[in-house]
């Protein structure tokens, strides 16, 4: 195995509750830094795929190596500390409405114990990055469906993860939402050095952003190659402060919460 290679799978099956494989026999290596979309009809095992990786569902037969570390045998501990590099983003956002947007961001910076003048300062300059700044004091309930996606994104990214799975985040947005999120994936990929794993529906985006893709079918996965798209254009309502000292700037940011 390479030594950027983050994710690999060897001959992993999985099932549940000893019912036929949803996958089988999947083997590959995906390095750092990657930007892969996942493919698949309804019920395909992409979803199955995300769970596998994000340690949620345990595979029958194989083995899953995470950041150069096989998986089979990990206490629950540690793989509470194998998430904590990992962040996943649903298609229906999973926001506490009984919290502020700023708490919603804030809340995996506090699980975490991190200091309070720190998590002010990271999830102001995250709420800009996702261009919300102003609904900081909102309730979740009251954003648009593309707003209330990139306080998801925004409260994935606030722990600069090694490795982002997006389960589907487009799927309740317009074309125009589902660019700008895009436009957010991008940045995180190039800017942080995210391995993102996104699974849509949608062959549009595919089409347009030219990112390898992975397809699920009959239990089995492919790849087909692209190449990575020219960065886009800004769009209003979108970070404005998306250029690369900013974000170089917040990048850094996120690398004090290591030494926290």
């Amino acid at each position: 195995m390479e030594d950027n290679t983050v994710i690999s799978f060897a001959n992993v099956g999985a099932r549940y509750d000893g019912g036929h494989d949803i996958l089988t026999d999947v083997s590959f290596n995906i390095g750092a830094g990657s930007f892969y979309f996942l493919s698949g009809a309804s019920g395909a095992g992409k979803t199955t795929l995300l769970r596998l990786i994000y340690q949620l569902h345990k595979p029958c037969r194989g083995m899953i190596k995470l950041f150069g570390r096989s998986t089979n045998d990990l206490s629950r501990d540690e793989i509470s500390g194998m998430r904590h590099k990992m962040a996943i983003v649903f298609q229906e956002y999973s926001l506490l409405s009984h919290m502020s947007v700023f708490d919603n961001i804030a809340l995996p910076l506090r699980v975490r114990g991190i200091d309070e003048a720190k998590i002010k300062k990271l999830v102001s300059k995250t709420l800009e990055w996702v261009g919300l700044a102003k609904y900081a004091n909102a309730n979740p309930k009251t954003l648009s469906g593309g707003q209330q996606q990139r306080v998801s994104v925004a409260r994935a990214i606030i722990v600069q993860p090694a490795i982002l799975l997006a389960d589907e985040p487009t799927g309740n947005l317009d074309d125009e939402n589902a660019s700008r999120l895009m436009e957010l994936f991008i940045q995180m990929n190039k800017m942080f050095g995210t391995t993102i794993i996104l699974a849509t529906h949608n062959t549009k985006l595919i089409d347009t952003y030219k990112f390898p893709v992975i397809h699920v079918e009959n239990h089995k996965l492919t790849f087909s190659g692209g190449k990575k798209p020219a960065p886009q254009k800004s769009t209003t309502d979108t970070p404005t402060t998306g250029d690369k000292s900013f974000l170089s700037k917040l990048s850094k940011q996120f690398e004090d919460i290591g030494n926290a």
